[in-house]
């Protein structure tokens, strides 16, 4: 149940990241590698495009 409950936070977060990605006035070459970084890896990416994403 506990990892159930990560597991749809996770994806919660990931998919806020994604929207603001896409919204984002970053390059669409960005916003791409951005989108397939957290596609991929979703934890490790979400962890690295809240620290090095474009503010």
């Amino acid at each position: 149940m506990e990892f159930g409950i990560i597991g749809l936070l996770v994806l919660i977060f990931d998919i806020v990241a994604i929207v603001k990605i896409l919204g984002s006035t970053a390059s669409a070459g960005a916003k791409i590698l951005w989108t397939l970084l957290i596609l991929f890896l979703p934890v490790i990416g979400l962890i690295i495009w809240w620290f090095a994403g474009p503010k």
